[in-house]
């Protein structure tokens, strides 16, 4: 498999994010006991793996819509602000004790992740 194909995969984006952010939660609620934990990681992971899909389409939905200068930016901005949107309410709702501390890296990782991810899309 190339390194082009494999850095384009979907699936392999989504793996990630639900692996890493979900453990992210895992650790970021750590004091909260067993069930609070596994809670917001299972909650986490999901919610940033279907970001991770969401956010690939939306910006790739977007891009060829919009000018080269607005393009940059318009995308990724509108992307990222329903992403914290969705962040926030779910984990509210699903009872997260520590929601500005379980959002806070996956909402850094998804801001870099999708304004990179558009910048090397718009060069394509």
């Amino acid at each position: 498999m190339n390194i082009q194909r494999l850095i384009s995969s979907t699936p392999l984006h989504v793996a990630v994010g639900f692996l890493a952010m979900g453990g992210w939660a895992v650790f970021a609620n750590a004091e909260h006991g067993t069930r609070a934990m596994l809670v917001a990681g299972l909650v986490q992971g999901l919610i940033s793996a279907a970001l991770t899909f969401g956010l690939k389409y939306s910006v790739d939905w977007m891009r060829p819509r919009l000018s080269r200068g607005i393009g940059y930016w318009v995308p990724p901005l509108v992307a990222i602000c329903g992403s914290a949107l969705l962040l926030v309410v779910t984990h509210w709702l699903s009872g997260t004790p520590e929601i500005a501390m379980t959002i806070a890296v996956p909402l850094g990782v998804s801001l870099s992740y999708i304004f990179t991810y558009n910048i090397l899309r718009q060069h394509r």
